[in-house]
């Protein structure tokens, strides 16, 4: 389960600099569908009648409001770590700095950076499940969000030490 509570991390770290932008999608798109609820006519009563306009924005609301709720989880766990460690996460993650450029910004070896970034995700795990949110729990929290899964797929399925999350996959897996 630890390693579970590892991929997680990643997965969420990963994710983060997405998630203003999927939240202000999902604006968008419920005021689309607001907009568009106007027209329930002939063959599209069924898909723009008030109950299906309102139950889908419903879900695009609750799907915001888990977004949102992630981002303060995220920075509220990273303001209970380590501030080095923290910001080792911030340089490797949210920047998405390659660890050459780590090395050369922290003056570390190269071994050392990749043991103090597995260091500072372990902390950052850790602290998750001080918090209740263990890998069940973040798993069940975002059941519903198909790239965020897919970004644990990802990982899950690569020996975690070795994978490096493109901005090219991440781009990809939030389009999805």
């Amino acid at each position: 389960m630890k390693n579970n509570n590892i991929i997680w991390t990643k997965t969420l770290l990963s994710v983060y600099r997405y998630l203003e932008r999927i939240s202000g999608s999902i604006d968008k798109i419920i005021l689309r569908n607001a907009l568009n609820c106007r027209d329930v006519g002939g063959q599209n009563y069924f898909f723009n009648n008030t109950y299906n306009v309102s139950q889908r924005i419903i879900n695009l609301s609750e799907r915001k409001v888990t977004l949102i709720n992630l981002k303060v989880l995220i920075e509220d766990t990273l303001r209970e770590i380590n501030k080095k460690d923290a910001q080792l996460l911030i340089s490797k993650f949210f920047n998405g700095e390659k660890i050459k450029d780590i090395c050369a910004s922290y003056n570390l070896s190269t071994r050392t950076a990749f043991r103090k970034i597995d260091s500072a995700v372990s902390a950052f795990a850790s602290r998750l499940v001080m918090k209740g949110y263990n890998a069940f729990k973040i798993e069940e929290m975002l059941k519903n969000e198909g790239w965020i899964n897919n970004v644990y797929l990802r990982l899950s399925s690569k020996n975690i030490e070795e994978i490096e999350l493109s901005n090219l996959f991440l781009a990809k897996a939030v389009s999805l």
